[in-house]
């Protein structure tokens, strides 16, 4: 996986969330993870086809997502309701964008599909040969996301 395509999700995840959150974010250490791993319990799963193809996800605890979601609403959310989901997918979004737009800017070209969002206990993400890079994001009071990018260049 080229490093081109990494730090514009890295870049746009810590703009947008430091700048919705309006807290203290900081990056992890990045790791690679080439096989089936657990997720927290909240994820939003963006898929990208074209010049490249794969998928980002944003993954994060049930208690985060509320607490995301209660920030970027302004108001305190106890369940994952449509409000909360819908806020989640945005963020998703709003990430995405941002990244994709860079590397649009970059001359690379593919297409995205809608975030889906997926909550749960118990649930895996299998890679199948595609290297995922994490990126754990340090949200303050907020917890932490992991934004899990594997993506290979079309054959």
């Amino acid at each position: 996986m080229r490093v081109e395509y990494i730090n514009p999700f890295v870049e746009a995840a810590f703009n947008v969330l430091k700048e919705v959150l309006d807290a203290d974010v900081k990056r992890g250490d990045l790791y690679l993870k080439s096989t089936t791993m657990s997720i927290m319990g909240v994820a939003a799963l963006v898929g990208l086809a074209g010049d490249v193809e794969g998928r980002v996800l944003f993954d994060m605890t049930k208690q985060t997502a509320l607490s995301v979601a209660g920030a970027m609403n302004s108001e305190e959310f106890t369940q994952l309701d449509d409000m909360a989901k819908a806020t989640i997918t945005e963020l998703a979004n709003m990430i995405t964008a941002q990244a994709v737009t860079k590397l649009h800017d970059l001359g690379f070209k593919f297409d995205l599909t809608p975030p889906a969002l997926f909550s749960g206990e118990n649930m895996e993400i299998s890679n199948q040969e595609v290297e995922a890079l994490i990126v754990p994001m340090e949200l303050g009071p907020h917890g932490k996301i992991e934004i899990n990018v594997a993506i290979r260049e079309r054959t």
